[in-house]
């Protein structure tokens, strides 16, 4: 299990997470939605270890992918991605490459990270989490950047990863990959947790939040592939 319990967090003066209370349990997926501002990815690094309020993080045990990660410097895709083995404190070569074919950039691996489209680039730091071959994987926008194709494609290898026993929670603006893919919906505003429903009961909770309708809509739209 990986969790908080009535948590409280401050940043600058100003209390960004009130009273929250979250678990999830191994071969769990859980998306964090919520409007700008509502304390998701505040929440994600508590439950990484990376507040004071939390004890200390286990790199090797939890994976935690930011916000708009990137690399600041001109190391290769595979280099990115071996990045994850630091905390194992080895270079091994099978999970890299295993880490790159499961998000698609194997033919990327000797290209430059700064030279790739930013999806791409999205994709390498998402190999890194998956090198590390950890319990629980935390990712802030996991499909930011990616085209409709590759996001669905994404989300179907992180349900997959959950299916096989591993905790992931993933912050998502995108309510349709929600609540096609995760198991539970964690609705959040203003810093609380203002619902945690099964994916396919948490539209109007969801909507409430964004403060917008919901229903069907008639017109057309694309579809995930097949």
């Amino acid at each position: 299990m990986i969790g908080v319990s009535h948590l409280s967090v401050t940043l600058g003066g100003r209390v960004v997470l009130h009273d929250v209370s979250l678990e999830m349990a191994p071969g769990e997926m859980v998306a964090l939605c919520g409007p700008n501002g509502a304390g998701k990815s505040t929440l994600l690094r508590a439950l990484a270890g990376l507040l004071p309020e939390i004890g200390p993080p286990e790199p090797c045990r939890v994976a935690w992918l930011p916000q708009g990660a990137r690399s600041a410097w001109g190391l290769t895709v595979e280099q990115v991605a071996t990045l994850g083995r630091i905390p194992h404190r080895d270079q091994a070569v099978a999970p890299v490459t295993r880490a790159l074919q499961l998000c698609g950039i194997e033919a990327l691996r000797c290209a430059r990270v700064d030279r790739i489209s930013g999806g791409e680039a999205r994709r390498a730091m998402l190999a890194r989490t998956f090198a590390t071959e950890p319990e629980v994987f935390l990712l802030d926008e996991p499909t930011a950047d990616l085209d409709p194709a590759a996001s669905h494609e994404i989300m179907r290898l992180l349900r997959t990863t959950a299916d096989a026993g591993r905790m992931v929670v993933i912050v998502l603006h995108a309510l349709d990959l929600a609540l096609r893919y995760a198991d539970r919906v964690v609705v959040m505003a203003d810093g609380r947790v203002t619902a945690d429903l099964p994916a396919e009961q948490a539209l109007p909770a969801a909507a409430a939040a964004f403060g917008l309708p919901f229903g069907t809509d008639p017109a057309a739209r694309l579809l995930p592939p097949c």
